[in-house]
C-alpha cells in the first residue's frame, strides 16, 4: 500500500513539473514574437505615430516661415533681402524655442523662400549663395534657440548673431550681380568696397534682426504660451 502511494505522489510530482514546464514553455512562444520583432506592437506604433506626427509638424512650420517671409520679401522690398534684412518672418523663429521641429522646419522654409525669390528677383546662380548660406544662418540661429530654451532672452540672441555675422559675407556679391553698385541707402560703391559693406551689413542686419526677434519675436513667444500652441508643440 504503501508503495501504491508512493507511486501516486510521483506521478503527481511528475505531472505538475510537466505541467510548469508547458506553461513557461508557452509563456517563452508568447514573448518569441516580442522578442523577434525588437519591439513591443504598441510602442511601435506608438513611435510611427509619433514620428509622423513630427514630420507634419517640420513641414506646417517650414509652410509657414516661406510664406512669410515671401509676404515680407514682396511688402518690404529692399529693406527684406538688402543688407539691413528687416524680415518679419524671422519672428517665426521663436518656435525653435518651443519644438526641435523647428530646426529643420525653419531651415527648409528659409531654402524654400531664398528660392523663389531667387526665380522673383532675377539674381541669377549668385542668388545660390543666399539658398545654401541663408539657411545655414537660419539653421544654426534655430539650433540655438533650441539649445538655450530655457532662457527665451538669451535664446532669442541666436538669429540674430547668426545672420549679422554670416549674411553680409556674401551679400556684395549678390547685390553686384544683381546690378547694384552701391551699397542700398548710401553711396558707398560696391567695386572694391567688401569690408566696408560687410562691416554695415554687420551692423544693419543685426539691428534689424534683433528689431524683428526683440519687438516681434518675443511677445509672439509669449502669445504662443498663453494660448496653450507651445504645449502642443512641444508633444
Amino acid at each position: 500500500m504503501l508503495k501504491k502511494n508512493a507511486a501516486a505522489s510521483s506521478c503527481a510530482a511528475a505531472g505538475a513539473s510537466a505541467s510548469d514546464a508547458a506553461a513557461s514553455a508557452s509563456r517563452v512562444a508568447a514573448d518569441a514574437p516580442v522578442a523577434a520583432g525588437g519591439a513591443d506592437p504598441v510602442a511601435a506604433s506608438a513611435s510611427a505615430s509619433r514620428r509622423t506626427a513630427r514630420i507634419a509638424r517640420t513641414g506646417m512650420i517650414a509652410a509657414v516661415y516661406a510664406a512669410a517671409t515671401l509676404v515680407a520679401l514682396l511688402a518690404l522690398q529692399g529693406l527684406a533681402w538688402g543688407p539691413v534684412q528687416f524680415r518679419i518672418s524671422e519672428a517665426v523663429c521663436v518656435l525653435a524655442v518651443l519644438t526641435p521641429a523647428a530646426v529643420p522646419g525653419l531651415t527648409a522654409g528659409c531654402a524654400l523662400a531664398n528660392l523663389i525669390a531667387l526665380a522673383v528677383n532675377g539674381a541669377g546662380a549668385l542668388g545660390l549663395l543666399d539658398v545654401v548660406f541663408g539657411s545655414l544662418a537660419t539653421c544654426l540661429g534655430a539650433l540655438w534657440c533650441w539649445k538655450m530654451r530655457k532662457r527665451p532672452k538669451l535664446a532669442l540672441l541666436g538669429p540674430v548673431i547668426a545672420n549679422a555675422l554670416i549674411v553680409p559675407a556674401y551679400l556684395p556679391l549678390m547685390l553686384q550681380g544683381m546690378g547694384f553698385y552701391t551699397i542700398p541707402f548710401t553711396s558707398i560703391a560696391l567695386d572694391g568696397a567688401y569690408v566696408p559693406m560687410y562691416l554695415f551689413g554687420l551692423v544693419a542686419t543685426g539691428i534689424g534682426e534683433a528689431l524683428v526677434m526683440y519687438v516681434l519675436g518675443l511677445p509672439l513667444l509669449a502669445a504662443l504660451k498663453r494660448s496653450g500652441v507651445a504645449q502642443r508643440l512641444s508633444r
